[in-house]
């Protein structure tokens, strides 16, 4: 329902600033986003109240009652509500339901990579991990490091993908932007020419 074909995104806060962002995620109005985002964290809070309500009225819970109050919950008017439902579904079909559900809850839908440039400062590659549980992957790479930005070109079966690398110095494997999405070659070379405008264009005036 989110994921959609990869897109591009520029942003420029300054002058010497720019970040492409290319993603998947599906351009929605903001109000939707935020509905979207309240279903999925009420949805979440009602599976764990769920499963918290199956083990209140478990034995377990009925012999550590004092230590974790799990009566407290069920004498709430939401905790008899999950503990009416809990009752009337097994464990067996509960448990890995409500886990199956909490782990696509968790999952974003879609996926978002980003490439910042800095003049002066060098780039910044981003990778959003596609649970909101995960941290996104980021590499810093200094402009004195970087030999340079290219759009290369592979053979992925009879389809030749072309992708934008970074060879930093020292290195013997190059960097690619966007690793994970691989955009068309239309979005590669945008970025390619933005990338190389806002990181060298100051060498470009003093040479001139």
């Amino acid at each position: 329902m989110l994921s959609t074909a990869p897109r591009l995104q520029i942003r420029r806060p300054s002058p010497t600033t720019a970040e492409f962002t290319v993603t998947t995620l599906r351009p929605l109005p903001t109000p939707v986003h935020i509905l979207l985002l309240l279903a999925r964290l009420l949805l979440s809070l009602a599976t764990v109240l769920l499963l918290l309500a199956r083990f209140a009225i478990s034995p377990l819970a009925v012999r550590l009652s004092r230590l974790l109050r799990a009566d407290a919950y069920l004498r709430s008017p939401a905790g008899r509500v999950f503990a009416s439902l809990a009752q009337r579904l097994p464990v067996p079909v509960l448990v890995p339901a409500a886990v199956g559900l909490l782990w696509l809850l968790c999952r974003r839908g879609y996926a978002c990579e980003s490439l910042l440039v800095m003049r002066g400062l060098g780039v910044q590659t981003s990778s959003t991990a596609g649970s909101y549980l995960a941290t996104t992957a980021t590499r810093f790479i200094p402009t004195e490091k970087i030999q340079d930005i290219l759009v290369n070109e592979a053979f992925r079966g009879f389809e030749v993908r072309y992708y934008l690398v970074v060879i930093v110095e020292g290195e013997e494997d190059i960097v690619v932007v966007f690793p994970g999405l691989l955009p068309g070659l239309r979005i590669v070379e945008e970025v390619w020419r933005g990338a190389r405008a806002c990181l060298y264009e100051r060498r470009s005036e003093e040479k001139g």
